[in-house]
């Protein structure tokens, strides 16, 4: 005999779930965020502006390295962006060597003593006054940095009369200390070297170093100049194609062919064309003036990697 509780239905017990929803475990939104493209973002406008530059800056030199390969006849009788049939760079590097008993090389010896001179006696005096302003206190510092500043906003060709009128009442012009002791003055150079100190050099590493007993020399090369380096470099690029550039104050602080820099020396030659009876040397002149970039271009090759360094320094987030 069966039980009739077998056969009645439990009304209490509440109803089993069906496979379906039993077999599939509760879903959970997740907002998930797409990654970042690692792609930057390309603009039409800065790409054609950006071609726009560099084919302003490529377009002389190309030029220039085209010329230079031309004779005197080439110059005028084919087109300016492309080569001649004659090819004449070697016979043009020979005869701006040997043209005139070599003045040439006596030019070029003559812009790199003013560069070694005044470009590296500006960099040290940048360095040691940048150094000082930057991390030492002295009554009259804000009035030097006004000094300083107000020098930076005046051109140097503005200088270069009373400068002159200096130098003759001194007897120093027509020598190379009338180039050399004006170079020796870098305004902006001073400047940069005192903001790359201010951050450059740790005020608490200074001081560490003069508790272990080193004195303000030992501290200056043997700690501040190693991480001062890319500065120096910095400034000594600046002061060093300015140097080399330099055309005005040579121009009227020396009258001797033989003191002439290789601006000064390149524009006499160009001048002969205009003069009764004078040689038209074009294409010395031309390649000239390419031997002349070169020493600058090997310069910023050797010391880019000293640049780019100080251009990324303070980039990363200790």
């Amino acid at each position: 005999m069966t039980s009739p509780y077998a056969t009645a239905p439990n009304r209490n017990r509440a109803p089993a779930p069906s496979r379906s929803h039993a077999a599939q475990p509760p879903r959970l939104r997740s907002h998930r965020r797409r990654p970042a493209s690692t792609k930057p973002r390309r603009s039409v406008l800065l790409t054609v502006l950006t071609g726009l530059v560099l084919l302003y800056s490529l377009v002389p030199l190309l030029w220039l390295l085209i010329s230079a390969t031309k004779t005197q006849e080439g110059l005028s009788g084919s087109f300016g962006l492309w080569f001649d049939d004659d090819f004449a760079l070697w016979s043009n590097i020979a005869d701006t060597f040997t043209y005139d008993d070599g003045v040439f090389t006596r030019w070029l010896l003559n812009t790199l003593m003013y560069v070694v001179l005044g470009a590296g006696g500006a960099t040290l005096l940048a360095v040691l006054g940048g150094y000082a302003l930057a991390k030492f206190q002295f009554p009259g510092k804000k009035a030097v940095f006004a000094v300083v500043i107000g020098a930076v906003a005046v051109p140097t060709t503005a200088l270069a009369v009373p400068t002159f009128l200096m130098f003759s009442k001194m007897g120093l012009t027509n020598t190379p200390w009338a180039v050399i002791i004006p170079s020796l003055i870098s305004p902006f150079g001073l400047y940069l070297m005192w903001v790359f100190a201010t951050d450059a050099i740790p005020t608490e590493l200074m001081e560490a170093a003069r508790i272990d007993g080193a004195s303000e020399a030992r501290t200056f090369f043997r700690v501040a100049l190693p991480l001062l380096a890319p500065g120096i470099v910095t400034v000594l690029l600046f002061t060093m194609v300015a140097t080399w550039n330099n055309y005005f104050l040579p121009l009227i602080m020396i009258k001797d062919p033989d003191w002439y820099p290789l601006t000064v020396g390149l524009n006499a030659w160009n001048a002969q064309a205009q003069t009764a009876g004078g040689e038209v040397v074009f294409n010395l002149v031309i390649t000239g003036s390419l031997i002349t970039i070169v020493p600058l271009v090997g310069a910023f090759l050797l010391l880019q990697r000293y640049w780019q360094s100080g251009l990324a320094a303070g980039s990363v987030k200790e």
